[in-house]
């Protein structure tokens, strides 16, 4: 995938972004990556209790914004969360703060990955905004909200498991786009 001339700052950038919300192809490409992304979810590996677990449906999430954009991106994170929880919410009411974070992950994705190359340091700084600050600082929020320990406690817990993950998710998004270019080439 070529560097794109377009910056992120540029309407031009923001005018093709939101033109693939008309290219049918990229559609149906978005529906799949929800599909997989929501199905991903309902398999998480637990590392350490129920507490740490990896979820791997980041992976098709950053892959699907790298190619769809932040417009579309923001579109396919609303629908993995609304229809991920109406398939799955284990009798847990609705709490729209998590869509809010999902609808903000595929903006990040999209508009740090989309018409760019993946390298190394983009992706660190992908996982670094999107583990810290959607994860620790506006989990931590919906958690306290939610469960009424403390913001500090779920913060702190937080930091934990995303400090923890960061490496294992930015080598599995690397090993991911290298064997996903070639195809999407």
């Amino acid at each position: 995938m070529q560097e794109a001339k377009l910056s992120v700052f540029s309407p031009a950038y923001w005018r093709t972004a939101r033109a693939e919300f008309r290219n049918v192809r990229v559609l149906a490409f978005a529906g799949l990556v929800c599909a997989m992304a929501i199905v991903l979810e309902g398999l998480p590996i637990y590392l350490l209790g129920p507490s740490l677990k990896i979820y791997f449906s980041f992976l098709v999430v950053g892959l699907g914004c790298m190619c769809y954009g932040p417009c579309v991106g923001m579109m396919a994170g609303a629908i993995i969360d609304s229809v991920g929880f109406l398939l799955s919410s284990y009798g847990e009411p609705y709490f729209p703060g998590y869509l809010v974070t999902a609808v903000l992950s595929g903006f990040i994705y999209g508009m740090l990955l989309y018409k760019r190359k993946p390298t190394l340091l983009r992706i660190i700084v992908v996982r670094l905004i999107i583990n810290y600050g959607s994860n620790v600082l506006l989990g931590s929020v919906w958690k306290a909200m939610l469960y009424g320990k403390g913001y500090y406690y779920y913060f702190t817990t937080g930091l934990v498991k995303n400090t923890t993950m960061l490496p294992i998710e930015v080598l599995l998004m690397v090993l991911m786009f290298q064997l996903a270019l070639p195809a999407l080439a």
